[in-house]
């Protein structure tokens, strides 16, 4: 895997309108993928994504990864900064694997959500639907007392525990920021989503680009693809001319 170039990092971004961000985490992987095809990077299980994604972003933009997020008791903005290795969780077994859990008299046998799951939601789908939609697609056979029934006979304390199932099976999927609030003192977590974070820079990065190209073509008369083609220090080294 290699850090994405200036010119994919354009493709991607101007491919990726209007897509959910299942989606788009798998346009970024398959970007980067090389020899891999693309059903295999959609039966990756979310944590799987998620590490490659984090990857990819270090590859691209560098270990430190630096946001904001607003305090939820004085509203004030706190800033975030962490490195990369920060993020990793380890896990143990093979995500890929089917589980089973048994219940209150509930035999559940299902397996982690993956890439394709998410991709199939539509980008506006809500949080409850979005839940309800990938615990049916992952639950492949369910019995109550040794007798099957379907994911919509479930009570709902018992689909929670099942969500609260995978959610422990796949921790790098479920990331969260432990911050202290430098204002009121407050302190709190909150969910990383790497697609997201990656998916705002990469957005950022693909609009400098363009006022790149747009200046280095209006002065040299280059096409995209010539200054694209530049290496970013030359790209740079260029840019400080023109604006001299």
């Amino acid at each position: 895997m290699h850090g994405l170039s200036a010119a994919q990092i354009l493709l991607i971004w101007e491919r990726g309108q209007g897509l959910s961000f299942g989606q788009k985490a798998m346009l970024l992987l398959m970007t980067a993928a090389g020899d891999e095809r693309p059903e295999q990077l959609t039966r990756l299980s979310i944590g799987q994504r998620d590490s490659r994604l984090l990857a990819l972003r270090t590859l691209t933009f560098g270990p430190r990864l630096e946001g904001l997020a607003k305090c939820p008791a004085c509203e004030e903005s706190v800033e975030i900064s962490v490195n990369a290795p920060e993020l990793c969780v380890e896990t143990h077994g093979d995500e890929s694997e089917d589980r089973f859990v048994s219940m209150d008299g509930y035999e559940l046998h299902f397996r982690l959500p993956n890439g394709a799951d998410l991709a199939s939601l539509a980008s506006d789908t809500g949080i409850a639907e979005a839940r309800s939609h990938l615990l049916r697609r992952c639950l492949r056979e369910a019995t109550y007392q040794e007798k099957p029934i379907s994911f919509e006979d479930l009570p709902d304390q018992t689909a929670a525990a099942l969500s609260e199932q995978i959610s422990q099976a796949d921790p790098q999927a479920d990331i969260q920021l432990a911050l202290n609030c430098p204002h009121c003192s407050h302190e709190w977590q909150t969910p990383f989503d790497i697609v997201s974070f990656f998916w705002t820079e990469l957005s950022s990065r693909a609009l400098r680009v363009l006022h790149e190209v747009h200046a280095l073509a209006s002065a040299y008369g280059w096409s995209e693809s010539e200054v694209l083609g530049l290496s970013p220090w030359r790209r740079q080294a260029y840019l400080e001319l023109v604006t001299v």
